[in-house]
C-alpha cells in the first residue's frame, strides 16, 4: 500500500533536507505565534523555495484573517492552506476562494460522534485532516502538536469524498498500526519527529518516512 507522509512543523533546513530526502509528499510550515514551531512568513519562504519540486509545501493557520494570509503568500509560495482552529466551512470556502489554493481542514475527534463534524466541510475544502481532541486537563494546549493520539479504530472503514490525513500522536514506533487500523493512505507528523517541542530530528524524520514506505 503506498502511503503519503507529510512532515509538519518545519523550522530548518536541517529538517526540511530530512523530510525531502525520506520521501515526503508534503511539507508544513507553522503560522501560529503560540507554537514552538512558528515561523515567520520571511523564514517560511526561505525554507519553501528550498523545497524540491514534487514536495507539496502546506501552510498551517489558526483562525486567521485574510490580512495575515496575504502577508504569508506574499512572503511564502505555498502549495495548500491548513486551517486548523475553529473555521466554519463558510469561511474555509471564502479562503480557497480568495486565495486560490486548496484548502485542508482539521477535524478533532476524541469520540466517533466527532467524526460528523467533517461533513459540512463537503465541498468546501480539498483535503481533511483528522487530530485528536486535546484532553481537557492539558495545559497550555497547542490546536496541533500535542503529541496526543485517538481511538483509531473511529475511522476504520469510514469514507469521505475527497483526500484525508490521519494525524495525532503519530511517532516512527506506531504509524505501522494507525495506518493498519485506519486504512489511511496519508499521515502528518510533527511532535513524533522531534527530540524537543519544535527542535526537529533528522533522525526520527528519516525513521518515520522509512516507516512509512515499508507500508
Amino acid at each position: 500500500m503506498s502511503v503519503e507522509a507529510k512532515i509538519c512543523g518545519i523550522k530548518t533546513r536541517e529538517a526540511l533536507d530530512a523530510a525531502a530526502a525520506g520521501g515526503a509528499r508534503f511539507v508544513g510550515f507553522v503560522f501560529y505565534a503560540r507554537s514552538p514551531r512558528y515561523v515567520t512568513p520571511e523564514d517560511a519562504g526561505a525554507l519553501a523555495r528550498a523545497v524540491p519540486p514534487g514536495v507539496r509545501k502546506v501552510g498551517l493557520l489558526v483562525d486567521m484573517d485574510d490580512a495575515f494570509i496575504s502577508d504569508v503568500l506574499a512572503h511564502a509560495p505555498l502549495d495548500m492552506l491548513q486551517l486548523h482552529g475553529h473555521e466554519t466551512p463558510a469561511r474555509a470556502a471564502a479562503i480557497k476562494a480568495r486565495f486560490g489554493l486548496p484548502v485542508m481542514k482539521a477535524i478533532k475527534l476524541a469520540a466517533p460522534a466527532d467524526v460528523a463534524a467533517a461533513a459540512p466541510f463537503d465541498g468546501c475544502v480539498d483535503w481533511l485532516l483528522f487530530d485528536a481532541k486535546t484532553p481537557p486537563a492539558m495545559a497550555n494546549a497547542l490546536p496541533g502538536g500535542n503529541a496526543v493520539s485517538f481511538d483509531w479504530t473511529i475511522l476504520k472503514g469510514a469514507q469521505f469524498p475527497v483526500p484525508w490525513m490521519l494525524s495525532g500522536g503519530l511517532t516512527p514506533e506506531n504509524v505501522a498500526e494507525a495506518v493498519a487500523t485506519t486504512g489511511a493512505k496519508a499521515v502528518d507528523v510533527s511532535s513524533g519527529v522531534e527530540d524537543a517541542p519544535g527542535r526537529k530530528s533528522p533522525a526520527r524524520i528519516k525513521a518515520f518516512l522509512d516507516a512509512v514506505r515499508a507500508l
